[in-house]
């Protein structure tokens, strides 16, 4: 009878055997959290926080934010910045006792950075199960929200279809001097690339491709998207697959072009670990991984990662940038980009 008794009081005190709808019985942490009723808890538990706070690299994420904040009634505010900046920020508060933050949307890499730093949390979401298994992590503490693809991109009114190259070694023909493009950060890109392609072939390839018919540089996919459409960079080698769909919207001249291999990284969400608004975070990630939050990101032309929803690269080979190996490597891999295609003068 002691045993029963004792166990049944940490069932009590686990929320377990409670029934929802009380506040009282709502778990304090709901990160891993499985029972039936957790988006009830979480509803419930979020609309008493009333806030929340996203730090975000994707400029139009505020879309969702919106939405969210429209069918819970939670206030949401935002902080956008470069996927960088938001690591440093949250590190630098974190350093100094800040803790503002709930959830953060970035890159892979800088994500697994932040749970290295053990400033992210593990969660459980039962949307995972329709998730594309590459984009939850093993520690669960970010998790693949959109992939974004690099793909080519070129200026439909500057290079005839017929003329297109089929591969990177078509990129040999002197036809491309003075016409390719690339965005002068992705060495990221480049390092999956080679480790696919093979290291010395990769190199060997670039660097004559660089000899022979020269490279641009820009800083940041949006401008050498918008400098493709402008027809200023014909062709550019490292665009993410839903800037030229943008594009096209507006009528822009514009196509992007699949070389293979495609290289793709998950942008991911994470919830911080002294989040001060811990369930509306939880709530916000669990909306975000739901087909309503992943057709917001589909309407917008990202590319989702779950299996709810068909986009351009169903089913289509790509290879995932490892976050753990782009750390690891970051300077072999920032060096090896500057000695093929040289830097922004």
């Amino acid at each position: 009878m002691h045993k029963t008794l004792k166990a049944m009081a940490a069932l009590l005190l686990s929320g377990a055997c409670a029934g929802p709808g009380l506040a009282a019985d709502v778990p304090q942490d709901l990160a891993l959290y499985q029972g039936a009723d957790r988006h009830e808890r979480l509803v419930e538990a979020a609309k008493k926080e009333g806030q929340l706070t996203v730090y975000h690299a994707y400029p139009k994420l505020t879309v969702a934010m919106d939405a969210f904040s429209k069918k819970y009634g939670i206030k949401v505010r935002g902080w956008r910045a470069g996927s960088e900046a938001l690591l440093q920020r949250i590190v630098s508060e974190a350093s100094g006792s800040r803790f503002d933050v709930d959830i953060v949307q970035n890159n892979s890499p800088e994500n697994e950075a932040l749970y290295r730093e053990k400033l992210s949390r593990k969660v459980w979401s039962p949307y995972f199960a329709d998730l594309r298994p590459e984009a939850v992590a093993a520690h669960q503490q970010w998790v693949g929200v959109t992939m974004d693809v690099w793909t080519a991109a070129y200026n439909t009114e500057k290079i005839k279809k017929e003329d297109l190259p089929k591969s990177y070694e078509d990129l040999l023909d002197p036809k491309w001097k003075g016409k390719l493009g690339i965005e002068a950060y992705n060495f990221a890109w480049f390092g999956t690339l080679l480790s696919k392609m093979g290291e010395e072939k990769g190199r060997k390839l670039f660097s004559d491709i660089v000899a022979r018919n020269g490279m641009s540089f820009r800083k940041g996919h949006s401008l050498l998207t918008s400098l493709v459409a402008s027809g200023e960079v014909p062709l550019a080698l490292t665009v993410y697959s839903w800037n030229p769909e943008q594009l096209k919207r507006k009528n822009a001249p514009i196509e992007g072009l699949r070389l293979q291999p495609v290289v793709a990284q998950f942008s991911t969400l994470a919830v911080l670990q002294k989040s001060p608004h811990p369930n509306a975070a939880l709530l916000f990630y669990d909306f975000m991984l739901s087909e309503e939050g992943q057709r917001i990101m589909a309407d917008m032309d990202y590319v989702t990662v779950t299996d709810k929803i068909k986009t351009p690269f169903t089913g289509a080979e790509l290879t995932i940038l490892d976050p753990a190996q782009a750390l690891d490597h970051q300077d072999e891999w920032m060096k090896t980009f500057e000695q093929v295609f040289g830097t922004m003068k």
